[in-house]
């Protein structure tokens, strides 16, 4: 026996022969739905644009993402009041992309400052130095790759003893010269290293091959948010166990990171995230908001731009795959700016360069920020405002000084 059905079933009805007069007036949200660009796309001739090929064969799941991600990125994000900050997880670098997408990135204003996880940018010194990074096979036997001196990343090899062993020694001559011997963040580490690495791209005859190369020349501080879990961090406690007097202080991190954000907002702008991957630099990026509003106990609202390219899913819990929504509830994202939040669900080594020369090809250079260079004046205004929010003084029971 059928059901019957209930009193809030709903049977769609068929509008084949009623008058559009009649169907605007049984269905009034009809056209909205139906108001978006029609799927009709041209067929592709090889001869084309590719910013033209994702505006007009882009249009749906993933891609339509992409594509929407590209043009929230050039039609919004690029105006001059937005500050951008980048999240980088993966190995970007020892597949090139530092070379093909970020170098020029951060060379056109785009990105203003950033956090990665040490080993982008360990990798990325290889480069700077005019070590080999060659192109190889997942399939290769790893006991005989072992066996002939050399390491993979899936399908990238590196020599170890000629590339590894190598910059590793470079490091670590570096960290024990005199400009490292004191207490410093990871911004001020990776600008000092960026400094040698453009002088080593130079002298190899090389031009923008290096991210820090190319983030020391624009002014663009480059933090990790986990500085002992790269070879770079490894090698700094190598040298410790020698006297090196370098400390890292990740609480520098935390507040350069978050007096950037509020520096955007209070001097009338906006502030946005491209997140390629997730993991901790997404998180160390993301948490300047509620370092704001919750430990800092400023008034604030969030993030005015969300963009992210994930293989994460979100179900499973972790920060990697949290969607922007899920980030308001956290205070991390703008709730009144969720039209302006992208996730796409693809491989960066396949978004980024699309999304590069997208950007490239869309939109005019920025001038540079300049970040780095600010990042006192900005310390100093947050510190201000934290003292006059909270009204409470100095440890020892003096008054503030900023």
């Amino acid at each position: 026996m059928a059901k019957k059905p209930t009193a809030h079933s709903r049977h769609r009805k068929d509008l084949s022969d009623m008058p559009d007069w009649m169907k605007k007036k049984a269905c009034p949200d009809r056209h909205k739905y139906l108001s978006g660009k029609r799927v009709l796309p041209r067929n592709l001739t090889g001869k084309e644009k590719l910013a033209d090929v994702v505006d007009d064969a882009f249009l749906a799941y993933n891609s339509g993402r992409l594509r929407e991600a590209c043009q929230l990125f050039t039609k919004k994000m690029l105006e001059p009041d937005v500050t951008v900050g980048m999240s980088l997880s993966g190995a970007l670098t020892p597949a090139g992309l530092g070379c093909s997408s970020l170098v020029p990135l951060i060379k056109a204003g785009f990105v203003d400052w950033i956090v990665s996880t040490g080993a982008i940018l360990y990798h990325d010194l290889h480069f700077a130095l005019n070590y080999p990074v060659r192109m190889g096979s997942h399939t290769m036997d790893d006991t005989e790759l072992r066996d002939n001196d050399i390491v993979r990343v899936y399908d990238v090899l590196l020599g170890y003893s000629d590339c590894l062993m190598a910059t590793d020694e470079w490091l670590r001559d570096l960290l024990v010269g005199p400009e490292f011997q004191k207490e410093m963040g990871t911004a001020e580490l990776h600008y000092l290293l960026g400094r040698h690495a453009a002088a080593w791209e130079k002298k190899a005859g090389l031009k923008d091959v290096s991210v820090l190369a190319a983030a020391y020349r624009a002014g663009v501080p480059c933090y990790t948010s986990s500085p002992g879990d790269s070879t770079i961090g490894m090698n700094v406690a190598g040298v410790e166990l020698r006297g090196n007097k370098l400390r890292l202080n990740p609480a520098i991190d935390v507040n350069e990171t978050t007096a950037f954000v509020l520096a955007a907002k209070r001097g009338g702008g906006r502030s946005g995230v491209v997140l390629w991957g997730g993991g901790s630099p997404k998180n160390f990026m993301l948490q300047t908001e509620p370092q704001i509003q919750e430990v800092l106990r400023i008034k604030e609202f969030g993030q005015d731009f969300f963009l992210q390219v994930t293989d994460a899913r979100p179900d499973t819990g972790g920060l990697s795959g949290a969607t922007p929504s899920e980030a308001v509830s956290w205070g991390k994202v703008d709730p009144t700016k969720l039209p302006d939040a992208v996730v796409c669900y693809t491989d960066t080594t396949i978004a980024m360069p699309i999304f590069t020369h997208y950007a490239l090809a869309k939109h005019k250079p920025r001038k540079l920020k300049r970040l780095y260079n600010q990042r006192n004046q900005v310390l100093k205004a947050l510190t201000k405002e934290y003292f006059i929010h909270n009204q409470v003084k100095m440890l020892d029971g003096s008054e503030p000084v900023y």
